[in-house]
């Protein structure tokens, strides 16, 4: 069984949260059955980026990092008070703790940031929010980072990506790193992403 910890900051975005949650949990339950996702945060209560509010399973104190296999966090916004929690040190030192174990890390869109802030991205290559008015890929390469502007960056355990449209892809990187393309593969025909839908307008 692969234990995989859902790392939530105050101010995370929760579609980028939920694909986490629902591709591991369809494998727990369709795919391979060999994921368990454990949802963790600073505080015992979080508010998202659109006023969800969320209880995590654990609070970070409470949890072992050597029986976790995988780490995943999603972005947020900082006027949400993302950054007040994912700059925090405890989030930072669980971030480098799995890095120096070399287990994989998957982080979407402006979750990269904390991983560039750890110091983990140093000359490495990564990815984080593109659009051409932000100032958030200068902010990565401020950390020491090689800024790709593609959809998702794979520098061996790392995973990265540019926003919100890439989170179901990097959740499934995530799965196949973790599991098989072909249980990736079967996971995804399940919930229906080989389909191509039609839009019928009357």
């Amino acid at each position: 069984m692969k234990k995989i910890m859902l790392l939530l900051a105050d101010g995370f975005e929760a579609i980028e949260a939920s694909v986490f949650t629902d591709v591991l949990g369809w494998n727990q339950l369709e795919g391979d059955g060999t994921t368990e996702l454990v949802t963790v945060g600073l505080h015992e209560k979080l508010i998202c980026t659109w006023n969800f509010t969320v209880l995590p399973q654990y609070k970070l104190n409470e949890v072992n990092l050597e029986e976790f296999d995988a780490l995943a966090i999603p972005g947020g916004f900082e006027e949400a008070g993302f950054y007040r929690d994912s700059y925090d040190m405890r989030f930072l030192d669980v971030i480098r703790h799995f890095n120096d174990k070399n287990k994989m890390i998957a982080a979407i869109c402006v979750g990269s940031l904390p991983l560039g802030k750890s110091g983990i991205l140093e000359g490495r290559k990564a990815t984080t929010y593109n659009h051409p008015t932000s100032q958030r890929q200068s902010q990565l390469a401020g950390f020491g980072a090689i800024v790709i502007n593609d959809p998702i960056v794979i520098d061996e355990n790392i995973i990265t990506s540019y926003n919100p449209s890439t989170a179901f892809n990097v959740a499934f990187t995530l799965l196949e790193k973790l599991t098989s393309p072909e249980n990736c593969q079967k996971v995804k025909e399940l919930m229906g992403f080989t389909d191509i839908i039609k839009i019928v307008h009357k």
